[in-house]
């Protein structure tokens, strides 16, 4: 077996994310060498994250319909067309880091979380979408709806540092907005009303915290920095920074922090935060 490429210094300055992916892969090898087959193809085998990370996609998402290395090539169009997806996806594995108590290591997310690796396909598909690949961006939703249970349309706007925990039954919307550091938990949907057409879905704010099974329908916003309790349908706007529950939701108190979808609290608080 080949040995593993120490990280260099120079990495760790360019690219710290990706220079601490490498060097968790290379204690994965030490600690079971029988993984490293599966750990050299999936990370040490490429320069670059964002190469690493649409082999490592392409691997879970190809079949016999579309291949892995016709994804590979898509996303390699998709990163070359928009190379800011690079910052979202580091963005995103430090959120999981932070935020997910179960994750203790950065190439976690990587090689095994499936709802960071279902926004990541989204990130993709996204691109693709507005690029007039229209087809090759639902071909891909349908495979990661498949694969992760996450459904995300390639048309919503999804912004960076993003959480989605477990990712089980994910459904997001063709006109849905995620703003900046949002948190979400398994279940959540993001849909509309019924059949009417036109901007119809949600629009989540930077900081939101969405609890299991919350659903949030129509074309409505929820304000920065609130929470949407665990098994709440949101049906009217929320104001920023507050909590709401229930079936339908009301506002039952403040968020209980400034920043709830870093703290993952969901617990009730009456006392009004400091501003977010």
């Amino acid at each position: 077996m080949a040995q593993p490429v120490a990280v260099s210094p120079k990495l760790k300055q360019v690219d710290p994310v990706w220079s601490r992916i490498r060097a968790e892969a290379e204690d994965i090898i030490r600690t079971d060498p029988s993984l490293g087959g599966f750990i050299f193809s999936s990370i040490l085998n490429h320069d670059r994250l964002e190469c690493a990370l649409s082999h490592r996609l392409a691997q879970r998402l190809g079949n016999a319909d579309i291949g892995a290395e016709l994804i590979v090539q898509a996303f390699d169009d998709a990163l070359e067309d928009d190379p800011g997806i690079g910052a979202l996806i580091r963005a995103d594995v430090l959120a999981v880091f932070e935020r997910d108590p179960a994750c203790d290591r950065y190439i976690d997310p990587f090689l095994y979380f499936k709802g960071f690796q279902a926004v990541q396909n989204h990130r993709m598909a996204h691109r693709l979408y507005h690029m007039g690949r229209r087809d090759f961006a639902f071909y891909l939703q349908s495979r990661a709806s498949m694969v992760f249970g996450v459904d995300i349309h390639p048309a919503a706007k999804i912004g960076r540092g993003i959480m989605i925990d477990h990712a089980h039954s994910i459904v997001i919307g063709e006109t849905a907005v995620v703003g900046d550091d949002v948190s979400m938990l398994h279940s959540v949907t993001l849909g509309g009303t019924g059949k009417a057409d036109g901007d119809r879905h949600p629009k989540i704010g930077s900081g939101v915290l969405l609890g299991a099974g919350a659903s949030v329908l129509g074309n409505i916003k929820i304000g920065e920095c609130s929470r949407v309790a665990s098994g709440s349908v949101v049906l009217h706007d929320v104001p920023p920074a507050r909590t709401v529950a229930g079936v339908p939701a009301r506002v039952v108190g403040y968020a209980g922090c400034s920043e709830p979808a870093r703290s993952m609290d969901h617990t009730m608080d009456t006392v009004e935060p400091p501003e977010c």
